[in-house]
């Protein structure tokens, strides 16, 4: 039986959500936002990456060192991450300090200086940044897939932004994007653990009451696909490649068949592509499928990395792979297993406080209720053959397929004829 959820609401609009787990010793809380890179224009790319890194340089009452070292003497763990569509500001303490815990998550998210000197400090910080995904090819090829699959739009773009823009930043373009884009009514805070729910909302609700509106926000644009294939050359030892195709939003009531799809193909070590392209054939040490859902669009792509003599036919695989799923329906006994692993992975994350202040936030965010882990698994649990069938047929069109390569190839003409 699961612990029983409370919710406030501030008079601005504020949600708070706690979830008593009363037999741990430990408290996580987040302060999110529901505000990500693709909020950003083009000049303001990585601002709200930026915000992020620059919410723990320094309050009215602490320094940067001073926050770190509080955070410290209680054996505290805090961080925050930036996403296409929210950002959040996490910690997890031991419930004896919890009331510390709250001072200075609400002290560095309501009165951070943004100080001239901070943000020039900073700056090289997230250019370094920049520079470390790059030079990790598995990670800049989904950025690359992003650019080649979405464009122009912001979900084409990198979360962490460009070189040309972060060097832009001041201290007022930052402090403008804050005061414009951190509006009640897009603040959730959420905490589970060890907790009471009015002891929290008595330590928190003060202070966030003080948060104002502002000016109305622009609505985000759904991205038009496209389908090309695009040669990224580089001088590395293995070719790494992404191949993307279209996705459902994550409140599709099929969002349950396309996990179970995705780990068919390629969630795990028993999956179609790991055993037909690493365990088979030995052509990869690393290769799997991913989703990627927003609040109205999403992609389903696939990862490999290999040999430059083994592109083509890892390729050609993982389309072989794909017109299966399009063309017959999968095994009772393979879709049985994708169940039992992904309903292992849900109630087995569920163990973690962070993971439950989590999914406190996101399904507000996304649902505006809490969905209780037995409904997910009830939904898991009522997938058919048919619908991933059906889905597969829906999203799996090999003209809307994007392929993205990065490594020392060239012959592109090859890589389109395969595709067609």
């Amino acid at each position: 039986m699961e612990q029983i959820i409370n919710k406030t609401i501030l008079d601005n609009g504020i949600r708070i959500l706690t979830k008593k787990i009363p037999h741990v010793h430990s408290v996580s809380m987040g302060v999110w936002v529901n505000v990500g890179a693709r909020d950003e224009k083009v000049a303001e790319n990585g601002l709200s990456h930026c915000i992020e890194h620059m919410i723990f340089k320094g309050t009215k009452k602490r320094s940067a060192f001073q926050i770190a070292k509080q955070f410290d003497a209680i054996g505290g763990q805090t961080n925050a991450f930036t996403s296409m569509e929210m950002t959040c500001y996490h910690a997890k303490v031991m419930d004896t300090h919890m009331e510390t815990m709250v001072d200075i998550l609400s002290d560095i998210f309501l009165n951070s200086k943004f100080s001239s000197s901070e943000v020039e400090k900073e700056i090289p910080v997230i250019l370094q940044e920049i520079g470390m995904a790059e030079d990790n090819p598995e990670e800049y090829i989904h950025t690359l897939l992003g650019d080649n699959l979405w464009g122009g739009n912001p979900l084409g773009r990198s979360i962490l932004g460009s070189r040309e823009s972060i060097n832009s930043f001041s201290a007022e373009t930052i402090k403008d994007f804050f005061l414009r884009f951190y509006q009640p009514d897009r603040i959730v805070i959420s905490a589970a653990g060890n907790l009471d729910h009015e002891h929290f909302i008595n330590l928190i609700g003060p202070t966030f009451e003080m948060v104002q509106s502002g000016e109305k926000l622009p609505k985000r644009v759904t991205p038009v696909m496209k389908s090309p294939v695009e040669l990224h050359y580089r001088e590395l030892e293995q070719v790494h490649i992404c191949l993307g195709a279209k996705g459902i939003s994550i409140t599709d009531p099929d969002r349950y068949a396309f996990s179970l799809m995705s780990t068919i193909l390629g969630g795990n070590m028993s999956s179609r592509v790991f055993q037909e392209i690493r365990e088979r054939r030995g052509l990869a040490y690393s290769v799997y499928s991913f989703i990627s859902s927003y609040v109205d669009t999403g992609m389903f792509g696939i990862y490999v990395g290999v040999s430059p003599k083994s592109a083509l036919e890892s390729i050609e695989l993982i389309l072989k792979e794909l017109r299966r799923l399009k063309e017959e329906k999968v095994d009772h006994a393979e879709l049985h297993d994708a169940m039992e692993y992904t309903k292992g992975n849900i109630l087995i994350s569920a163990e973690n406080t962070d993971n439950q202040m989590v999914r406190l936030a996101q399904n507000e965010i996304h649902f505006g209720r809490y969905v209780p882990l037995q409904e997910i698994v009830s939904n898991v649990e009522s997938v058919v053959e048919d619908d991933i069938l059906h889905l597969a047929q829906r999203l799996l069109e090999p003209e809307t397929f994007a392929l993205t390569i990065l490594g020392p190839v060239s012959e592109e003409k090859s890589f389109e004829k395969i595709m067609q």
